[in-house]
């Protein structure tokens, strides 16, 4: 197993001359060119993994220093088992073993092929299936008899379930737990929608390093799909979190997007469209 040095997910080889991930306009591939890395050289080099108990059931995992794109990981504990949400690009055994002492793994599962990280790895350290959404399936660079497919809507455990929503990805997906510590329901939602530094908005791209945006259609029916599922938190894919009222900021993240792609805002940009001049 080989891992991408710039996304940190996992391929089997024969290695691609370029990771497709990053060759793809949504991601970027670093002017020296393609490198690989393996878990062995990542570990001889010093490569830690920081974990941090965030509320009663859930914690983070992140890499130090960075792997990839550096995702926090969730690891969301149910009285039936664990999720692994978002997996890291470097695993170890103590992790490993850490997170089995809270029970059996349910799943390790990414929110979009960003994500993946060695998602794969983590299924064998943590016996655990690995859930890919059936719609970013063409995305894995590794496959083993571990991957299951899933297709719009996927139930773990009571309280916790996984859901297509599209947009960033075809297959860009949240996870609903219901059952968090504040009893008012979290979502993990990768970057299919992204907590912003704000800290009381929500970004919806196409790219974010790349900067292309989703059309106005495509953010409402993001915004309509969430809006069905009960939340009052959402946390992103750098433990970046909207701490309350996130159904009220969805609908007013998604109002604030849909009116600047339409144009609503012109005037404010100093730029003169048709029909303004005169």
């Amino acid at each position: 197993m080989q891992i991408c040095a710039t996304c940190g997910v996992e391929f089997s080889e024969p290695l691609p001359e370029v990771c497709p991930i990053c060759a793809d306009e949504r991601q970027w591939v670093p002017a020296a060119g393609q490198r690989w890395t393996t878990t062995g050289d990542l570990a001889a080099a010093g490569q830690t993994l920081v974990w941090t108990d965030r509320e009663s059931g859930r914690a983070e995992i992140t890499t130090q220093p960075h792997v990839g794109i550096g995702q926090t990981a969730q690891l969301v504990t149910t009285e039936t088992g664990s999720l692994l949400w978002d997996p890291p690009g470097y695993v170890d055994d103590e992790t490993a073993r850490r997170i089995l002492e809270r029970g059996p793994v349910l799943a390790v599962a990414a929110s979009h092929p960003h994500m993946f990280g060695v998602q794969t790895a983590w299924g064998e350290a943590l016996d655990a299936p690995v859930l890919v959404c059936a719609s970013d399936a063409g995305w894995l660079g590794r496959r083993t008899e571990r991957v299951q497919l899933w297709e719009d809507d996927h139930a773990l455990a009571p309280g916790l379930s996984l859901h297509r929503i599209g947009g960033h990805f075809v297959g860009a997906a949240v996870a609903h737990w219901t059952a968090d510590a504040t009893g008012r329901g979290l979502l993990l939602s990768g970057d299919t929608v992204f907590p912003n530094p704000d800290r009381r908005s929500l970004g919806f791209m196409r790219s974010y390093p790349n900067k292309i945006p989703l059309s106005a259609g495509v953010v409402q029916a993001i915004a309509d799909r969430l809006a069905r599922f009960d939340f009052d938190r959402i946390v992103g894919n750098f433990g970046n979190l909207i701490d309350g009222d996130a159904k009220a900021v969805l609908e007013y993240s998604a109002a604030r997007h849909i009116a600047w792609v339409r144009g609503d805002h012109d005037d404010e940009t100093g730029i003169a469209t048709p029909g303004q001049e005169g």
